[in-house]
């Protein structure tokens, strides 16, 4: 008798495991012209300020290196540019081109181009060499990750000893009330601003849907413990909407 198929989440649809990853390439085919205006949108321009506040918390020095992993349209990664300097080096890296795309564009428009360079690139397997870089960083695409578990130990296995990895992603709301708030936003009101705005509900949908089937803020944890980080921690913002988890390669 055959092996069923193996099958993963798409949102809240389960689809074939080899389904997935062009799914999302759909999606972000889809939304990348606009992305960054339905961030704004979206989160009230609060993307921003966490962005911000993952910067302050990933140590990143002159002279480093930095991955930015699903760099989408380069928020981090012009700021880790501007901090690393002309002797330090930032890699975006995405898997859809589109939004790769769409980094660049943005990135070069603003004059950052010496200490940056561009690849695609499948968080599950890396093409990079083992200990290349002082810090690996995600921003809102673990969720979007097919094996989280192989990403996860790309990511360590790319670090350098004692470099850092940084994940942003929204997470488990605490507060039951604040909760119930995000849950009747979230799910009836961004699709019809994804709507409204790049006239694509369904990925918006997707997107919402997806935040849901994300690991919480201690199984994650969890997850970077098993895949060998030390010092693992993570610090709630905006009373947990979002999170910013923290890991050490010994």
């Amino acid at each position: 008798m055959a092996s069923p198929e193996k099958s993963t989440d798409f949102g809240y649809r389960q689809v074939n495991w080899e389904e997935k990853q062009s799914l999302v390439n759909q999606v972000f085919d889809s939304v990348a012209r606009k992305y960054d205006i339905m961030n704004d949108v979206m989160s009230f321009g609060l993307h921003r300020l966490w962005k911000h506040i993952a910067i302050t918390y990933s140590g990143v020095r002159l002279g480093d290196s930095v991955l930015d992993v699903a760099s989408g349209t380069g928020d981090l990664a012009r700021q880790f540019a501007r901090i690393v300097g002309a002797c330090g080096q930032v890699v975006l890296t995405d898997i859809n081109q589109n939004m790769l795309s769409e980094g660049r564009r943005a990135l070069d428009g603003q004059g950052v181009i010496n200490n940056v360079n561009y690849t695609v690139s499948n968080a599950e397997q890396l093409s990079f060499s083992d200990n290349t870089f002082h810090c690996v960083t995600i921003a809102f695409g673990l969720r979007n990750v097919r094996d989280k578990k192989a990403a996860l130990h790309e990511f360590y296995r790319v670090l350098k000893p004692g470099g850092r990895l940084l994940v942003l992603e929204f997470s488990q709301v605490q507060s039951k009330c604040l909760r119930a708030l995000y849950d009747t936003y979230s799910m009836r009101i961004i699709p019809r601003l994804g709507q409204l705005i790049t006239q694509d509900r369904d990925s918006y949908q997707y997107l919402v849907e997806s935040i849901r089937k994300h690991p919480d803020q201690d199984a994650l944890a969890a997850m970077l413990e098993a895949a060998g980080f030390n010092a693992v921690k993570y610090t709630n913002l905006t009373g947990g909407i979002v999170a910013i988890h923290q890991g050490e390669k010994s």
